[in-house]
């Protein structure tokens, strides 16, 4: 049984940050956990970082089973939210279909999905059937095409206005959280300061009551890509393209393996 709950989580806003990482396969899982990480989450971010794709977009139900499964099974106190993929939620008995299999098949403790106001409906029925639902506004990535494109989004009163308003809808149908992605940080701070669950902002500033960061941002695997709310906390690209070099060196030289490294 984990020990951290979404009862947990909101009874920390107003008092600690809570911390939240993504990870896709057991080994990442396992460490997150070990270093007390509240919340893991298999974002669907899965599809950039591990996958190829250039969006989360083609991500399916059955790639995010595979991998949450694979984040469960290592884990003994963190809190795992599922992120429901482009396409699985398109109206509430779909939403609730495929949240339950997240939760049944796969060992998830919540899931998450993407959408203000027009997510509601979807939202209760969740809450209703006994599912902990994350909400996501802002610059919501599966909605890349129609945003037109990785934009800061809430700027100006009319955007920022609409952006209050899908925060107070998604607390009153019933979330436990929410992220915030790539907004203002004083828009960020107001919905922070008006709403009752905890936000977990990504490029949304220091006020929110949490903070995510995609793992592979955090251990400098994206060479690629350098968004501004990034901090790399380590510079794994760099060590592994080292030694993927000095093992083909060592193997072509008939260096490795040595003699400790056979069997008589």
């Amino acid at each position: 049984m984990v020990n951290w709950t979404t009862s947990k989580l909101i009874g920390l806003k107003g008092k600690r940050k809570i911390t939240v990482l993504t990870a896709y396969d057991y080994p990442a899982a396992k460490l997150i956990d070990e270093a007390g990480i509240p919340v893991i989450l298999v974002g669907d971010s899965l599809g950039m970082t591990v996958l190829g794709y250039d969006s989360t977009v083609p991500v399916t139900m059955e790639q995010m089973l595979h991998h949450v499964k694979a984040v469960t099974r290592a884990v003994k106190q963190s809190l795992v939210i599922a992120d429901m993929p482009f396409g699985s939620y398109q109206n509430p008995s779909m939403a609730l279909a495929n949240a339950t299999r997240f939760m049944k098949e796969a060992g998830a403790h919540a899931v998450k999905l993407e959408g203000g106001k027009t997510q509601v409906e979807i939202i209760r029925c969740l809450r209703d059937n006994g599912i902990p639902v994350c909400g996501h506004i802002g610059l919501t990535p599966q909605h890349v095409h129609a945003l037109g494109g990785y934009r800061v989004q809430g700027r100006g009163s009319e955007a920022a206005e609409k952006l209050k308003k899908d925060a107070r809808a998604l607390q009153d149908a019933g979330v436990f959280a929410m992220v915030l992605e790539v907004i203002p940080k004083d828009l960020a701070a107001e919905i922070t300061e008006e709403i009752s669950v905890p936000t977990i902002g990504i490029g949304a500033g220091p006020d929110c009551d949490g903070q995510v960061l995609v793992l592979n941002d955090l251990l400098g695997q994206n060479s690629e890509l350098h968004p501004k709310f990034v901090k790399a906390y380590a510079d794994i690209e760099t060590t592994m393209r080292e030694a993927f070099s000095q093992f083909r060196k060592e193997v072509e030289g008939g260096d490795f393996p040595e003699t400790k490294h056979s069997y008589d």
